[in-house]
């Protein structure tokens, strides 16, 4: 089954920063009248942030992980300019383009580790971030979110950390992910092996040519590389297939790991 197109929606109005860090995401409103978190094209980490953001949310999506919607979202060559805060009004400048947008979930509130979730669906989450090498879902730092009932993943940007140094994509991909330690669903992820399997059963070649090509050109003009974008799409693409042909090797250290918590 074929993704659904992502859609593109022109940034509106600049609401506030959410919070301190190199990303300096925002909350914005777009022309449809929705509201979104916002991650800039410009910000410390470039569009390879985006990427992360943006593979790692539609691989959520595919393994039936609940996920606010995905937008691109277009900001303007002026819309900046009245902004008062310098860091922020650069910030704006430099994002001119296509950015990325997530949908905000109007009161939602961040997931209380404590609380025990249905274990396989604990079991997928770290299967996912184990699978996309996402650092950042920790106690510290847990990026899921309460809305309506239900569990929902966020901030996928700590994810593909291969591509800040794009030499071995192959090794990478065989990494077996000694982070997944800190993971705050570690010692709740008791179907591992079925989290693996469902995956198998779900995610293929076809769908992640599908994703890898949604990467918009423009944020793959990089100047660390000279590869061009379809080269670098193809690399994400074989990144993505040999790591899934290969989980075994982080499934078996998120097992080694979760053997330690308990």
């Amino acid at each position: 089954m074929a993704i659904n197109p992502i859609r593109t929606v022109k940034v509106m109005r600049y609401i506030l920063p959410l919070r301190e860090g190199g990303s300096l995401p925002a909350l914005a409103e777009a022309d449809d009248n929705f509201k979104y978190v916002l991650k800039f094209s410009g910000a410390g980490q470039g569009p390879k942030m985006l990427i992360a953001e943006l593979l790692g949310g539609l691989i959520a999506k595919k393994i039936q992980l609940k996920i606010p919607e995905i937008v691109f979202a277009d900001l303007d060559v002026d819309f900046g300019r009245t902004e008062a805060d310098e860091e922020i009004q650069d910030l704006l400048k430099f994002s001119e383009g296509l950015n990325l947008g997530i949908h905000y979930l109007s009161g939602a509130i961040s997931y209380d580790p404590t609380l025990i979730l249905d274990p396989f669906l604990a079991s997928r989450i770290v299967w996912l971030d184990a699978f996309i090498t996402n650092i950042d879902r920790t106690f510290k730092n847990t990026n899921l979110l309460w809305w309506q009932k239900e569990l929902w993943v966020i901030d996928n940007g700590a994810a593909f950390y291969f591509h800040y140094n794009w030499k071995d994509f192959d090794s990478a991909s065989k990494n077996p992910f000694k982070y997944i330690k800190d993971h705050v669903l570690l010692s709740q992820a008791s179907h591992l092996q079925e989290a693996d399997d469902d995956a198998h059963q779900t995610l293929d070649e076809g769908f992640f040519d599908e994703i890898v090509q949604e990467i918009p050109e423009e944020w793959l003009q990089w100047k660390d590389t000279e590869m061009t974008p379809k080269e670098i799409k193809r690399v994400y693409f074989e990144f993505l297939t040999s790591r899934l042909a290969h989980s075994h090797i982080f499934l078996n250290e998120a097992l080694n790991a979760r053997e330690q918590t308990l």
